[in-house]
């Protein structure tokens, strides 16, 4: 069996787009080959009408393309500020050659991402633990922080892999509230998520995948409604 099977699927922009289906299914695999840190045997991947297929993971973020990961990635020994300037782009101190020039060189940009940063930091509640260690934040952080880096890309589309797992239910409920934000605002979003009743609330359309293939698509109302899907994964 292949870890995605002929899955075609098209996110609408400016919606909440969810991807459910059993442990297995096939769900991160996929959103790792869009994302590009695992190629496609086959097939094409489309971004704004072009066809992105054999560009690298980096070249697809810089277009606007961004993902998060089932697993919280931070950079445990760095500050919560310094996790989010670590992704921001266009520094002129990120070559060796533009370091060796000084601050004289790069310390414009360097104000201009902090300030970016901080303002993503207000926004999401987290001024006050911007000195702090990532790796001394509860999961839920975590997973703000990693919402928060990928912010700092300046996503067109932003792929979340289970962006509520493991966190407290105060924290779900900010997170829920910030996709919510993001999506008014125009942000495209695909969204990996167990959680049924967040994918019902949250999601404009969903896709459903099962052993690899995509089985099924509509709503959460439509797709309980269908009997194979209800079998596949929806039992209970």
């Amino acid at each position: 069996m292949q870890a995605v099977d002929g899955v075609s699927l098209e996110v609408p922009r400016g919606q909440i787009t969810g991807l459910i289906g059993p442990n297995g299914a096939g769900k991160s695999t996929f959103l790792a080959v869009v994302a590009g840190t695992m190629p496609a045997s086959s097939g094409r991947i489309a971004f704004d009408g072009e066809d992105i297929t054999r560009l690298p993971a980096y070249r697809r973020a810089r277009r606007g393309l961004v993902r998060t990961f089932q697993l919280p990635s931070e950079f445990g020994r760095l500050t919560v500020l310094e996790n989010l300037l670590v992704a921001a782009p266009r520094h002129r101190g990120d070559s060796l050659w533009g370091a060796l020039r000084g601050r004289r060189y790069w310390g414009e940009d360097e104000e201009r991402l902090v300030t970016e940063a901080r303002s993503v930091l207000q926004r999401f509640g987290m001024s006050a633990k911007e000195s702090d260690y990532a790796g001394e934040m509860s999961g839920g952080q975590k997973r703000l922080i990693e919402i928060m880096r990928a912010l700092m890309l300046h996503p067109r589309c932003l792929l979340l892999d289970e962006p509520m797992s493991g966190v407290h239910p105060r924290v779900v409920a900010e997170i829920q509230h910030y996709l919510q934000t993001l999506r008014a605002e125009g942000l495209t979003i695909l969204m990996v998520e167990h959680e049924l009743h967040l994918v019902e609330q949250l999601c404009d359309s969903v896709f459903v995948m099962a052993q690899g293939k995509l089985i099924g698509s509509g709503t959460m109302a439509s797709l309980r409604r269908q009997r194979e899907i209800v079998d596949a994964y929806l039992v209970g």
